[in-house]
């Protein structure tokens, strides 16, 4: 496949495979893809009791639905005169090459602001010399985003793993001031002047070694679109996505759309897995190819908050703000929107590669090339359905349905005659049984909160959670101490150290903080874990073991305790039996480490 045009491939009498597919396909405009999934009404779930001795929480596989030196930095902010139509390319610096995973203090006109960052790494995001995934040059323990992740590993507690991670992310704006200023309100531009910040997380090197792995399938991992003269359209054949196809498309001027990279690339998994643990919330993402002087995508708004990495070349980005108060926040992301239901932009921008685009759900946007360069970019995402109306939604539902269980006014008839003056016919009536009904009605409302299970719905949401989250993944160290660097093995013809031998002298923790969740629901008491779960989206059921309720004490006493240490024996269970058969259980499900390794190679 020569590098030409679309036009000259004509001439030329040889056919693209975009000309293909519009032959076979016809040129359709399609709705935008929206992410994620909704979660799944029910399904089977294997389980283990604990009080049989058993462990599990397994289930068989289903099949996936289908998601320079340093100089001051300065943030622009949505507003500000020079993020305006005008002034497209103000520059910025990071800070230093060598700065450490710590906290730095850098001055800029307003004022310290704390910044927390790796090392540039030697080979700059985007250069074509970029080493493929697996390469020493981008394992942990180089620079760039996987040395700064090894970095962060060294932290004792998952939580300020995670809180670290975050600062980097939006450094040098500290997170207090992005969670007053913007989270939800406002979108954050940084113009860092530092190619090298996501140096590692993710390159076109990667994209095409993905390719190659022979397991990209068009829909389902990859979508291929364009947006031109208005029209939206996606190309996606049927079957695998090979790269000489895939190519052929971008030299044609289609965006490739890498959906959930996280799923391919160990490093972007790391870093959600990190990142799912600040916001309490799944954590996504997409990776976005555009080839130069084109637009992928139509003007719209999505249902995430978003955090828009800019990795390597540069792009040309338009937000504007919610039209209406009702697009504000919302449930659901938008239509393909037409420019002429578009204003003036709030923010018109070039993204270069270390740069950092934020804006909230609802916010419509639009992104196209420059003629002289590609972009690839990742796009965090967080937050989809995660509101207060989401949480009432499950909340409502069971504080009415105690209510009808204990309390006899809820269950006492209508009215007989209330059709008679009741009803939109009736609105404007002077009645007053219509003024009683109303206030009967906000009575029964109102003290529908002393029956609201708060707590218990809360606990459903974290499930819910805990099925969404990646797997995590663990430190050398963690896996030294966990039962995934426990050095069961065959050996001269026969398995050796197989046995977990914990005692009550053993010191363990919780691997993570976030990893469990305890819920009382109508089945028993059940203990809802990660360590599990697949990369894919809900690729497998919800991991759960279920206890006896004399257990819940100590799953809470491992939970306040992280991330200090505590012997087997300090479990609050009556019998040292008992303490032990608890620890070793969760142990061998991949959720409780050890001080020290139980064998000795």
């Amino acid at each position: 496949m020569a590098a030409c045009g679309a036009e000259e491939r004509q001439r030329a009498g040889r056919l693209s495979a975009l000309s293909v597919y519009r032959r076979a396909a016809g040129p359709g405009r399609l709705e935008r893809r929206r992410r994620g999934t909704p979660l799944p009404a029910g399904g089977k779930r294997n389980k283990a009791r604990l009080r049989r001795g058993a462990a599990g929480g397994g289930g068989p596989e289903r099949a996936a639905p289908p998601q320079s030196a340093a100089v001051p930095n300065r943030v622009e902010r949505a507003g500000s005169p020079e993020a305006k139509r005008g002034d497209l390319k103000t520059k910025a610096s990071g800070p230093p090459a060598d700065a450490p995973a710590g906290n730095l203090e850098t001055k800029s006109p307003g004022g310290p602001l704390t910044t927390s960052g790796g090392p540039r790494a030697e080979t700059p995001a985007g250069n074509p010399e970029a080493k493929p995934p697996g390469d020493p040059a981008t394992s942990p323990g180089g620079g760039g985003v996987p040395g700064l992740l090894r970095r962060l590993g060294r932290l004792e507690d998952s939580r300020r793993r995670a809180a670290e991670l975050f600062r980097w992310l939006v450094a040098p704006v500290a997170p207090e001031e992005f969670a007053r200023r913007h989270w939800e309100r406002a979108p954050l531009l940084v113009q860092r002047g530092d190619p090298g910040y996501y140096a590692g997380l993710f390159s076109t090197a990667d994209f095409d070694a993905i390719l190659r792995s022979g397991d990209v399938r068009f829909g389902t991992h990859l979508d291929v679109t364009s947006y031109a003269e208005g029209v939206r359209e996606t190309h996606n054949p049927v079957g695998r996505a090979l790269p000489a196809v895939v190519w052929d498309f971008y030299q044609n001027g289609c965006s490739l759309r890498l959906l959930s990279p996280q799923a391919f690339s160990t490093t972007v998994w790391h870093f959600l897995s990190i990142l799912q643990e600040h916001f309490g919330s799944m954590a996504g993402a997409n990776t976005y190819l555009t080839p130069p002087g084109t637009q992928g995508f139509a003007p719209h708004y999505d249902d995430i908050e978003a955090f828009v990495l800019q990795l390597e070349g540069k792009k040309h980005w338009r937000v504007y703000s919610p039209r209406t108060s009702s697009e504000a926040l919302p449930q659901f992301s938008s239509a393909n929107l037409t420019q002429a239901e578009l204003g003036e932009p709030l923010l018109e921008v070039v993204l270069e590669a270390g740069d950092l685009l934020y804006f909230p759900r609802g916010f419509i946007h639009q992104a196209d090339c420059l003629p002289d360069a590609h972009s690839l970019h990742i796009t965090v995402s967080s937050y989809q359905r995660n509101s207060w109306g989401d949480f009432l939604e499950k909340l409502l539902p069971a504080a009415l349905q105690m209510a009808l269980e204990e309390d006899l006014e809820y269950r006492q008839g209508l009215p007989m005659d209330c059709l008679g003056y009741m009803g939109v016919a009736n609105s404007d009536a002077v009645d007053a049984r219509r003024t009683a009904f109303v206030e009967k009605v906000q009575h029964l409302i109102k003290k529908l909160v002393d029956y609201a299970p708060i707590d218990a719905a809360m606990d459903q949401r974290a499930k819910s959670f805990l099925h969404d989250c990646l797997p995590p993944v663990l430190t050398q160290s963690e896996k030294q101490l966990s039962v995934y660097g426990f050095p069961a093995r065959w050996h001269d013809g026969g398995p050796r150290n197989v046995d977990i031998l914990i005692t009550k002298d053993t010191e363990v923790r919780l691997l993570h903080h976030g990893i469990v969740r305890l819920c009382n629901e109508e089945a028993g008491v059940m203990l809802y874990y990660t360590t599990e779960n697949s990369r894919v989206y809900h690729k497998e059921d919800p991991k759960y073991l279920e206890i006896d309720p004399e257990y819940t004490d100590s799953i809470e006493f491992l939970l306040s305790s992280y991330p200090n240490h505590v012997t087997v024996d300090t479990l609050p269970c009556d019998a040292l039996e008992d303490k032990i058969s608890l620890a070793t259980l969760l142990f061998e499900k991949g959720i409780l480490t050890t001080k020290k390794p139980l064998v000795q190679v």
